[in-house]
């Protein structure tokens, strides 16, 4: 198979961790409380281009936004330079890389306008709304896509094979159910995660209060969900994993990401309990969110040699031999 340039899958594989850097220093913004910055305002900050005394806040929230612009400079260099090669090769490797990197474009631009969204809609900071809990997750799922994309571009550009669906149903199912749990455990996360920062506790005690009032606003009484769901799905990952692993244990890569994705699971697992059980520092609340972006990274690439021709021909080359 024809490879792209490596400095082209050096600079995919940078605009992944960028955006991962980019989507840090979100969290920071959110749990420091500097949604509102800038105001309801954009694309200036406080009716200025460039604030020219600016707050804290007004600093971090700036900041991002900085970030955000660069990194769509950052994607859309990926996406003319997938294209340029894919009219120079026209190999199918290439056109795919440059689909992938379609979507990463689009998707960055949807990332920028949910942004927009919810600062000209009010929702940032400490401002409730009832929509506000959507919005979290609309921006939640959008970034994983994003991130899905770009992951993919990079993997496929890297020489990995394209995906072919047409694989076994079990397969299939089992990666839906994963996808499925990751973006629920997620959704569940980001209104877990408003819910701390609009009703804060002074001590686990307090957050359990909290928690089991009937008087609590509805975010914190769904607040307890989300370690348990995130229980049962770190579990259900594990065993997916395994599973995969088991049947593809010809395919280097799946044995690989297995093993990658059990492990972050596992880590996880711990992490989101210390989070919890620190009261949910800034810092701990943003490595909560990396652990949580590189898991489902690593879900994707696994999920792509799962879907690839090498893993379909594995499998019938494994039931040709039992028949055998």
């Amino acid at each position: 198979m024809d490879r792209s340039p490596k400095a082209f899958v050096r600079y995919a594989w940078f605009t992944l961790g960028y955006n991962v850097l980019v989507i840090l220093w979100g969290v920071f913004l959110r749990a420091s409380k500097s949604g509102d910055g800038c105001g309801q305002h954009w694309l200036t900050c406080n009716g200025e281009v460039i604030p020219s005394a600016p707050e804290l806040k007004a600093a971090i929230e700036f900041s991002h936004r900085m970030m955000s612009a660069i990194d769509g400079g950052v994607v859309f260099i990926l996406f003319i330079w997938a294209l340029m090669l894919w009219r120079k090769g026209r190999t199918e490797q290439l056109r795919s890389t440059f689909l992938l990197t379609t979507g990463g474009m689009f998707f960055v631009i949807t990332e920028a306008l949910v942004g927009a969204g919810l600062v000209l809609t009010g929702n940032t900071a400490e401002n409730l709304t009832a929509a506000r809990p959507f919005w979290m997750a609309g921006h939640l799922i959008n970034t994983f896509i994003l991130l899905a994309f770009l992951a993919l571009a990079a993997r496929r550009a890297a020489g990995g094979a394209e995906l072919n669906f047409k694989i076994e149903r079990k397969v299939l199912i089992m990666l839906s159910l994963c996808l499925a749990a990751i973006l629920i455990v997620g959704t569940s996360g980001s209104v877990a995660a408003l819910a701390n920062m609009l009703f804060p506790s002074k001590s686990l005690l307090g957050g359990l209060e909290q928690d089991l009032s009937s008087d609590s606003n509805i975010l914190v009484l769904l607040r307890p969900l989300h370690p348990l769901i995130s229980i049962a799905t770190i579990i259900f990952l594990v065993f997916a994993a395994d599973w995969l692993k088991r049947r593809s244990a010809q395919d280097g890569q799946i044995v690989r990401w297995s093993k990658i994705l059990s492990w972050l699971a596992i880590v996880q697992f711990f992490f989101g309990a210390l989070t919890l059980l620190t009261h949910m520092p800034i810092l701990m609340q943003i490595g909560h969110l990396l652990l949580a972006d590189l898991l489902w990274i690593s879900f994707v690439i696994l999920s792509a040699n799962a879907l690839s021709p090498q893993a379909v021909t594995l499998k019938s080359a494994t039931r040709i031999l039992e028949a055998t």
